[in-house]
């Protein structure tokens, strides 16, 4: 029986109350286990494999997951497969819906059903034939599921494969069924959510020496709080009966600095895209947009390795820019891929003829997985072309957003621009490892065809446990997740990194110099939209015939809305 849609989110709601109010309507699911054996499941592993958590009014956002209950308490919600041991009790949920209250640490009371209450409400009414599976704050009180297959664990995984890691628990409220937001609306033809993020700086220099102070100046003065940035936006999707996604977002002091970028204090426009499903695997992507090179430049500033790209990223690719991406992707072969053409008359005073026309592409492999997916290698190249019709100038800083540049080319023009970028990266559970070359050979014979390049090599270690994700659809890693919040019992994510970056703009009869830079930070993430991290670094400079040095950390504090 499945339920008129206006009535589906009452009847649901209706649905919860009463899973909530299991210990009055399950005297008969008692009856069915003695005392002594209730008593006895409080004291050892309970299991439950592929438990369907569903949401409240939204049925995409549902998501099969693994639970572990030991001495009655909830210890572990996870994606990723558990270890099975001798004396445990594993079963299979075989994609069952799970309702009640869930709150790591505690001791749950849950139900699974063999059917979906929003489209059968008789799962809900006819206990003794749709559940299951119940525990009741923490004891098992019922049991109808079978034993889990070997396949389904961690531990024959890791026999098969690389070495597997203990998962963390994953955050699930104790209401996790509520999907509704203040800040997310639904329509029949439009679907949205409202987003955005605060970003607060404060940067402290801590040596410099006089080579450096002769090249760059003192650099006292650009010490200080700043506003990094300030964005607002709407991300969701045109309800089509093959959707269409929209992002749309305003920034000021903008998060990327590129050679294309151009600082502005007010509101700006800095993302407008439509996404157009063409296939299942198929997407085109009309607007502005990142380019698509560079696994480091298509990430979120949430999820690269420190609080800012590498400097040759910023200093050789753009931000930003106006065009069109075919995308696509074979998940049999793991592969992804993705090509452009741009063109960013729109933001210049320029007509359209005068204007460079980019084109660029990548395309992405994955050729070692474990079995359950923690441990993988991820590899890419990309290739970008431009016509240099404007010129062209790169410069980085040295990985501070308030710093001054440190290299710079000055102006200058080229008749061709070709940048190659190659990129790998490692995910073996909570430890990341990561690096990028760029290069980019420029056809101006008048200043001896400069070949510019740099690269960087990050690592990071999730010391709460968590894994990265990762998108098989675009080919790119997720930030941390945290696995425990502090508004939940925990202490949040702790995430330590490192990375050593070079640019170098000295070639031909460009004197740009050359940068290296090596990073240390630490983040901790009390909830999913909190954020505070430093970063110390050690910046050595040749330039101007002198090698300077610097040094100094960045806090930040960073506030999404999610």
């Amino acid at each position: 029986m499945r339920l008129p849609r206006p009535l589906r989110g009452i009847v649901t709601g209706t649905a919860f109350a009463v899973i909530l109010g299991l210990p009055a309507l399950t005297g008969d699911l008692h009856a069915q286990e003695p005392d002594s054996t209730a008593a006895a499941a409080v004291k050892r592993r309970v299991l439950v494999f592929r438990a369907k958590l569903i949401g409240r009014l939204d049925p995409t956002a549902d998501q099969e997951v693994n639970l572990l209950v030991e001495d009655g308490r909830l210890v572990l919600i996870t994606k990723d497969p558990l270890v099975v041991r001798p004396g445990d009790v594993a079963l299979d949920a075989e994609g069952g819906f799970l309702l009640g209250q869930l709150a790591l640490g505690r001791e749950p009371t849950f139900v699974i059903l063999d059917e979906d209450p929003r489209e059968n409400f008789e799962a809900l009414l006819n206990t003794q034939r749709h559940v299951r599976f119940a525990m009741e704050l923490g004891v098992t009180v019922r049991n109808d599921l079978p034993t889990v297959a070997e396949e389904m664990t961690a531990e024959s995984a890791r026999s098969r494969t690389w070495s597997s890691y203990v998962p963390p628990p994953m955050a699930v409220p104790l209401r996790y069924y509520d999907a509704r937001k203040w800040n997310r609306f639904t329509t029949r033809p439009v679907s949205g959510l409202l987003t955005g993020a605060l970003v607060l700086d404060r940067l402290s220099w801590t040596t410099q020496d006089d080579d450096s102070e002769s090249q760059v100046g003192d650099l006292d003065a650009s010490e200080g709080g700043e506003i990094r940035a300030f964005r607002m936006g709407v991300i969701g999707t045109l309800n089509f009966p093959r959707p269409w996604s929209y992002t749309v977002f305003l920034v000021t002091h903008a998060f990327d600095q590129g050679f294309d970028s151009r600082a502005q204090d007010d509101w700006r426009f800095f993302d407008y895209r439509l996404d157009i499903p063409l296939a299942d695997q198929l997407t085109l992507s009309v607007g502005k947009q990142k380019e698509p090179i560079s696994h480091e430049r298509l990430v979120t500033i949430s999820s690269i390795a420190m609080q800012e790209r590498a400097a040759v990223s910023d200093a050789l690719l753009p931000s930003r820019n106006h065009g069109v991406v075919l995308s696509g992707a074979m998940p049999s072969r793991r592969i992804t891929w993705s090509a452009g053409a741009f063109n960013d008359w729109i933001d210049t005073d320029l007509p359209f003829s005068e204007t460079s026309v980019e084109f660029a592409g990548r395309a992405t492999w994955v050729p070692a997985v474990s079995a359950d997916g923690s441990h993988m290698l991820h590899l890419g190249v990309g290739l970008r072309t431009s016509d240099a019709k404007e010129t062209l100038r790169f410069r980085a800083r040295p990985e501070f957003n308030a710093a001054p540049p440190f290299v710079d080319t000055d102006e200058f023009s080229a008749e061709r621009v070709n940048t190659l970028n190659l990129e790998s990266y490692w995910r073996y559970g909570p430890y990341f490892l990561g690096a990028e070359y760029l290069g980019s050979a420029h056809n101006a014979p008048a200043f001896g065809d400069p070949y510019l390049h740099g690269y960087h090599v990050s690592f990071s270690w999730a010391v709460t446990g968590e894994m990265r994700g990762y998108r098989a659809r675009t080919g790119t890693f997720d930030g941390l997740v945290v696995a425990r919040p502090v508004n939940q019992g925990g202490w949040g994510t702790f995430d330590l990194k490192t990375r050593l970056s070079r640019i170098d703009l000295t070639d031909g009869s460009l004197q740009g110099g050359e940068m290296d830079v090596w990073s240390f930070g630490g983040d901790w993430w009390p909830t999913q939209w909190a954020h505070v991290s430093m970063n110390y670094r050690l910046v050595w400079l040749d330039r101007d015939d002198m090698k300077g040095h610097s040094s100094g950390f960045n806090m930040r504090l960073m506030l999404m809305l999610m």
